[in-house]
Order: structure tokens, then sequence, then C-alpha cells
């Protein structure tokens, strides 16, 4: 108290300054007819440092998810969430000095985002799927509120970030728009990656490692600072599809964040949205059908995560077109095998960087197109069409001298990560997904079928199972149960029934500690999962998911009883199959029952699922639902509440 007192400095208060130096270059006839606000805009400007005689000049906005406070030396002041968005301001200062260089003006603005990894099996699980259209609502604000802006550079990586930055710039389709995938992080060296470190702590209840491995594995799982995780999960694969759709320049989903070569991605960036402008290709020219279907197809090549069911969706109908139905979905991913060996679907399970070296998404598009899959006339922010791309690649000395580097660096040939339908065929790769009904799913379900174990997928391709039912209406109760922490154990063979935990019971919560748990524990492969939740991009194993109606809507898995048979067919050949409540052994006399019962006594919301993430659910219920992409859909939900 006395040194404070003591310190004159703190009590050195001035009241006024002398303002910054030179004139605003005013015209007559900019004065008289510009909006106040465009006056005011110059002023601000230079109270910020800018030199007053550069102002007037063409002005970009770059949004970016950036978090934590950095040291110059990279060394943190204060932690972001994640390192999904701890590294992206260097991107953004790199798109920033490209800007500066090319003499027009860059203003920046940032919404930060969080991560699932960290929430898991926390109430901050009840935030994150409604998160994505709050930002993007904040993302589509911030734009507008910058009038004199001539096009937006997006800089984001992870799960919600990235989309909602996607939503937010599709909707700009009389703006030029470019997204910035904000990269990877790196392998470890030693010991496991992000994804399979988040079952460290099931794995030690079961004595299936030491607590020195584990606090060993859990501190350099994540082996850089910065960059999304290592594994095709949601992250990765929303960047993937970022590319895939056009609004990324070629070659720039999974690059290793911090280097050099993605620093190159941001000034690239930046000169391909500066281009636009001069050429007048907006947003609106990229956003089409056409590059709906070309992400929609490559994400079913690379085996991506399924929360992009709920992303891609909602990026078509910001861009005001057609939400793909269950049937577009199925219909692609019957068309389309699997090219990509990445974590978590192997054989082998390559890490994305690796992925990114072997020739990314376009690598993954020459085969595409090889095999008619693509709509190759769709155009993308690089000025060319998605056919003139795939050609520049093909040819590229960057393409011969990565995929070198994935060679020389860890003697993996880059032939192996991303393959020819051919080779991907022989070493067993299939179709990704497969939508399922049934008695207990009559608007429908997902399951990556890919991430099945094969030990438990019969001869001819088919996951079949019978069991019964342990249902449970909180994730926190299931956790417990396959750790063993509680009475009520979950046993091999048993067919885990994980309720009310869709949009309006948690905000639609994903399990991911519930299938990690699952994954590495001896009899895990015995045992299936069904929810109304969803799922990490990084789950594995027999978890079938958004299934619809949810509990809490009425639907009849809401109605299942412990010891309730089940059964479970997954086709991963022909891409169909069912989830059933039976009796008997017959499917009539288990939709019988359903319909004949009650809802289980115990479901109900989660007392903490928060007032704001009920009116999302509520809204996006009207909207759509899940398979609509959980997106506000203003005229139905303006018809339901009798607005105009």
């Amino acid at each position: 108290m006395g040194n404070y007192l003591t310190n004159k400095k703190l009590f050195d208060v001035h009241t006024h300054a002398s303002g910054p130096t030179g004139r605003l270059p005013l015209q007559s006839e900019f004065l008289t007819s510009a909006p106040s606000g465009h006056i005011f805009g110059w002023t601000q400007d230079a109270a910020m440092g800018w030199n007053p005689s550069g102002l007037g000049k063409d002005e970009y906005l770059i949004l970016s998810t950036q978090g934590g406070i950095r040291a110059e030396d990279g060394s943190p002041i204060a932690l972001g969430y994640h390192t999904g968005h701890y590294e992206v301001g260097l991107l953004a200062q790199a798109a920033a000095n490209e800007f500066k260089q090319n003499n027009v003006i860059p203003f920046a603005g940032f919404v930060s985002d969080p991560c699932d990894g960290r929430t898991q099996g926390t109430p901050g699980m009840m935030d994150s799927l409604a998160y994505r259209n709050d930002a993007a609502t904040v993302l589509r604000r911030l734009i507008r509120s910058l009038p004199t802006r001539k096009g937006v550079l997006g800089i984001a990586t992870c799960d919600k970030g990235l989309p909602a930055m996607m939503m937010a710039l599709v909707a700009q389709k009389s703006l030029p728009c470019v997204i910035v995938p904000g990269g990877v992080t790196l392998l470890p060296e030693k010991g496991e990656d992000a994804g399979k470190i988040q079952s460290l702590g099931s794995r030690f209840a079961h004595g299936l490692i030491s607590l020195e491995e584990a606090s060993d594995f859990g501190c350099r799982a994540c082996a850089s600072p910065g960059g999304g995780c290592q594994f095709l999960g949601t992250a990765a694969t929303s960047q993937v599809v970022a590319e895939a759709l056009g609004l990324a320049i070629t070659h720039s989903a999974l690059a290793p964040s911090g280097q050099a070569i993605w620093l190159d991605m941001a000034r690239r960036s930046a000169r391909a949205l500066m281009e636009m402008s001069t050429q007048n290709i907006t947003t609106g020219d990229i956003l089409t059908e056409d590059s709906i279907h070309n992400a929609m197809v490559t994400h079913a090549a690379f085996g991506g995560s399924t929360n992009l069911l709920l992303h891609i969706p909602a990026i078509a109908h910001a861009a005001r077109l057609s939400r793909p139905s269950i049937d577009d979905w199925s219909r692609i991913n019957c068309a389309t095998t699997r090219l990509v060996d990445v974590i978590p679907n192997g054989p082998t399970g390559y890490g994305t960087v690796q992925v990114f070296l072997a020739g990314g998404v376009p690598e993954v598009m020459l085969h595409l197109r090889e095999l008619g899959l693509l709509k190759l006339n769709a155009h993308t922010v690089s000025g060319t069409t998605l056919d003139e791309s795939l050609d520049e690649w093909q040819h590229s000395e960057r393409r011969k001298k990565l995929r070198e580097r994935l060679q020389e660096l860890d003697g993996v040939d880059p032939d192996d990560v991303i393959m020819n339908p051919t080779k991907a065929l022989e070493r067993g790769l299939t179709s990704t997904i497969t939508f399922l009904t049934g008695n207990l799913a009559p608007q429908g379900a997902v399951i990556k079928s890919t991430a099945i174990d094969p030990s438990v997928v019969d001869a001819d391709g088919v996951y079949r199972k019978i069991g019964h039912a342990r249902v449970f209406t909180s994730e926190r109760a299931a956790i417990a149960a396959v750790k063993g922490l509680s009475g009520n154990l979950v046993h091999a063979g048993d067919i885990i029934a994980l309720i009310g935990c869709g949009p309006m019971g948690t905000g639609m919560e994903e399990t991911y500690q519930l299938t990690a748990a699952l994954k590495y524990l001896p009899h895990g492969n015995t045992i299936a999962l069904i929810t109304d939740a969803r799922f990490s991009g990084v789950s594995t194993g027999a978890c079938i998911g958004h299934i619809g109606p949810e509990a809490l809507a009425g639907g009849p898995l809401g109605k299942l009883r412990d010891g309730d048979l089940i059964r479970i067919v997954v086709d991963r050949v022909n891409l169909s199959g069912s989830v059933d409540l039976i009796v008997n052994g017959d499917i009539a006399n288990g939709t019988n029952l359903l319909n004949s019962r009650s809802s289980h006594p115990d479901l109900k919301i989660n007392p903490d699922l928060p007032e704001d993430t009920r009116l999302w659910a509520a809204l996006q219920n009207i909207s759509g639902g899940t398979w609509g992409g959980c997106v506000y859909d203003v005229d139905k939900i303006l018809e339901k509440i009798g607005g105009v």
C-alpha cells in the first residue's frame, strides 16, 4: 500500500493531448456527401496511429478466432483455450503485413472459440454447438459494422470457430472472402496423440496405464503450441471442407502451425483476396450447389468427422443454398471410397500433418477427378476453376518437394497416406458413413462405420449385434459406469443407451470421453453405444449418434429401459442398417412396446443447461433440428411464433 501511494508515476495523469500530426486527406465532395461514420472512421484511424495521409485507400477486414496473449518470444502471458487459436494471430499479422505492402489498409477483429476437448464431460460442453451459431452471428455483425471493407479474410482452425467463420463468410454473397485454415499441431516424437490422450483417465482407472506414464504422455501429446489436433477430427475435417468448398487457396488445409509454409499461406491468401476484389469475384461466385457437392465428396474420401453433417448443411443454409438431406449424404457416401489413411480411422493412422505433406486436399481431389466424382467447373478463391487448380497442383514443384519431404522425414510413402482407389480397396478402406433407421431412430441415425473394430465385423462386411440396453440419462453416470466407479457397471456385450443428450437436453453434447474409454478398454469392442448426442471426429467403435427424434422431443430412444434387447445391423458395404428394439426376436413387437410406453422416468433436461442454450435448442428444433444443421430458419421461426 505504501509503495502504491509513493509511486508518483501513477498520479501523473493528463486530460489533454496534442493528437496525431498531419491532416486527413478530405476532399470537398467526400466531406459533403459521405456518411458521418466514414469521416469519423478516418479520425479513429489517425488516433490509432495510421498515417493520415494514407487514408482513403482500399480497406480489408481480417477476422480470426485468436485466443491467449503471447510474448514476443512466443511464451504465454495468458493462455488460450486451446492450441488451435493460440498462434492464429501470427497468421493475421502475416496477412496484415501483406496488405500493407500492397498499399491497402487492413483492419482486424477477433471472436475467440472454445475447445471441445477441454469441455469434454463438463457443463462447458452444453455451450459448444450453440456457440457456433452465436459466433457466426457476431462475425456477420462485425463484417457489416465495417461498411468500407472491400473483402474479408477469415482465419480459424477448430471445431466450432471454423464452421462459424465459414457460415459468416458464405453469407457475404456480394463480397470477396477467403478462408485461411489455421493448421495443425505436430505429432510427439514419443508418446500418444491428442486423441488417444483423452482416454488417460479411463485407462488408469482400469489399471492399463501407470500414473507416471499418464503424466509423461499427457504433457507432450500436443507437441507444438499451435494448430488443431493431429487427428482427422472435426477441426481438421472443417479445414478440409473449407478448401474443398473453394473458399481456401489450394493446399492450405492441415498446414503445420507456426512454420514458414503456414505463414506463407496467410500471405498468399491475402493476395488472393485482393485479386478477387480486382476481378470482381465474390463469395456468391464460389459457394454454389456444385461446391457443396465437392465438399461432401471430399469429406467422404477423407473419412471425415460426422460433426460435418451438422456444419455443411449450416454452411449451405447461410449461403442460401439447399441443405443436403440424409439421402444426399447416403448417395455420396455410397459412391465415394475412403482414400486417406489417417488417425483415427487407420489402418495405419497417419497424422494430419503427414496428410498435408502427402498432398492434402488437392491430392485427394486428383483421385476423385479420375473417378468422375467432382464438379470441376466450380470456382475457387484462387481465381480458377477447380479443374484448372488441380491441373496446376498435379504438375507443381510444391507437390513434388513436399511428398519427397514426407519420405525423407518419416520414411513414409505418400501414396500409402493418400491412396489411389485400387490400393484403398486392397487395404480394406471402405466408404465412411452409414445412415441407419429403425424403430429407435425413425428420423435416422449415423455411424462412422469405417471406425468399427474389424474384429467384430462379419466376413460379409456387416456388423451385427444383439445386446441388452444399459440406459443412462447423463454422460456423467455413463462414464462412471464404464470406468468402474459406480455399482452400475457396464459389462462386455452391453449396449449403452445414452438418452436425453440431444440439443434440448444438453445442447447436443459431444461424448468423446465415452467413446475414447471404450476404444482403449480390452472389452470395449464388444460394447456398442447409441445416443441422441454427437461424437468427436476422433471417435471410433460401434458408436451410433444423432438419433432422431431426440429423446426429449418424444423420440422412442427416450422410452428404453435397462435390460431391453436391442439389435444393431450396420452394413459397411452397402452403407445401410438399423437400430431396433426387439421383443421375442421381432421388430414389430418392439415397435408396439415402444408405442405403449411412456418416457423413461429419469429423462429430463439437464438442470445445468444454460438458458441461452435452451433458447438455441428450441429455435434450431423449429428450423429442422440436427438433420437440418441446427440452424436458425427465420421464416419458420416467425411462422411458429406468429410473426410476419
